[in-house]
């Protein structure tokens, strides 16, 4: 059974960081693009940032580049997401999603799994 278990979520002042963890297990995802999205209240899903698990290509949203990083613990099957320069903006329940998505990766709906989401908030 696949489960994608994310963590690290919280509350931060405009500017500051968090780091999220996504813990995979159930499969090998070395084939898979892992991605993070996210949903503010009233808004639909976008999409984040996404990783190619097995050659470590990374691809994100203009709104959080420069800002976020996306990575990768093989030997830990965890994929983890620096925020840094956090904006109130930014606040939104995350999503770790994984997926053989290719090309598609922008689009949540190519992802074959979800994990149960993470609250972050960024006050002004």
């Amino acid at each position: 059974q696949v489960q994608l278990v994310e963590s690290g979520g919280g509350s931060v002042q405009a500017g500051g960081s968090l780091r999220l963890s996504c813990a995979a297990s159930g499969r090998t995802f070395s084939s898979y693009f892992m991605g993070w999205f996210r949903q503010a209240p009233g808004k639909e899903r976008e999409f984040v940032t996404a990783i190619r698990w097995s050659s470590g290509y990374t691809y994100y949203a203009d709104s959080v580049k420069g800002r976020f990083t996306i990575s990768r613990d093989n030997a830990k099957n965890t994929v983890f997401l620096q925020m840094n320069s956090l904006k109130p903006e930014d606040t939104a329940v995350y999503y770790c999603a994984a997926g053989y998505v290719g090309s598609g990766y922008r689009f949540g709906g190519n992802y074959d799994y979800w994990g149960q989401g993470t609250q972050v908030t960024v006050s002004s």
